[in-house]
């Protein structure tokens, strides 16, 4: 579980490092828009990074894959909207649109099952 954990977060990162270098090339009246995106990508990063590794700490590893997949899907969620709120591709915003349709339901299945496990 510990492999697969830091290699998602890997992955995050070296993409968080990618959009920062890209920013250094865009044109001054793109960069405000782009820091304000990036902004946002990592502050979701962050919160998401967190709550996955946090849901993993469960010794019952159904519990530890709904807690982490729930931080991970919303973590999906929350780039997709920043996707809606500052991308400009129609494909992209499509492609957003359907992340959320996709992830919220499959976020509210696994709180609702957690919630019978407290029981």
């Amino acid at each position: 579980m510990k492999i697969i954990t830091t290699a998602v977060m890997s992955t995050f990162l070296l993409s968080a490092a990618a959009m920062a270098d890209d920013g250094m090339s865009m044109p001054a009246h793109q960069t405000q828009g782009t820091a304000a995106a990036q902004q946002s990508y990592q502050s979701g990063m962050d919160k998401m990074h967190h709550n996955m590794q946090e849901g993993m700490t469960s010794q019952n590893p159904d519990v530890a894959f709904a807690q982490g997949m729930t931080a991970h899907h919303q973590g999906a969620i929350d780039m997709a909207k920043t996707e809606l709120k500052y991308g400009k591709d129609p494909e992209m915003r499509r492609l957003a649109e359907a992340i959320i349709k996709a992830q919220q339901p499959e976020i509210d299945q696994m709180q609702v099952w957690l919630k019978k496990q407290q029981k």
